[in-house]
């Protein structure tokens, strides 16, 4: 079984929104609906001054404290890493908005709290996530943590990256190149 992940190179990132609006159309999301966003952050000091472009989304975390308050296991984490919602599970109290330091749900139309998904629909037939998929820089590598020979380990193996918030303990499925 795989255990998928996301390596992240934000570096490369020139912030086109092409992974966002390639989100937004797959999963039919509303105009105030982002399941992935752009955050853009200075770095340095005067007149050393530089823009970093971090593409944030759900992390899928091993130790994901949405699935650990959701009081009826809406969200649940699957074999393959993928941490999802069930929607008609799902009662609306967003305890799950609050657990997640990373701000990656959104409430849908119908006020279920939605979030990345990492496009299984697309992962059964062999396909890259929209996000993935969409970034003519590649910005996103998405692959099979577990496979020692995938391009993922590959990358992971020559670079050194990070994590989000890595204090809280929630162990990422996503990391990110260091500059």
């Amino acid at each position: 079984m795989a255990k998928y992940g996301l390596l992240v190179f934000p570096e490369r990132c020139t912030g086109c929104n092409a992974c966002n609006i390639a989100c937004a159309s797959h999963n039919q999301l509303g105009v105030d609906v982002s399941y992935n966003r752009l955050e853009f952050l200075e770095t340095g000091t005067y007149p050393n001054v530089k823009m970093e472009i971090l593409p944030v989304q759900c992390q899928h975390c091993d130790n994901s404290p949405c699935v650990s308050v959701c009081p009826t296991q809406a969200t649940y984490k699957r074999e393959d890493g993928i941490v999802e919602i069930d929607a008609d599970k799902c009662i609306g109290c967003k305890y799950c908005m609050a657990a997640c330091p990373y701000e990656a749900r959104q409430l849908n139309e119908k006020r279920v709290p939605e979030k990345c998904r990492w496009c299984p629909e697309m992962l059964e037939k062999g396909e890259q996530p929209a996000c993935s998929a969409t970034c003519m820089n590649e910005v996103r590598l998405f692959g099979d943590l577990e496979d020692p020979n995938s391009q993922l380990n590959k990358e992971l193996a020559k670079h050194e990256v990070y994590q989000l918030l890595e204090a809280k303990g929630t162990k990422p499925s996503i990391f990110y190149v260091k500059k």
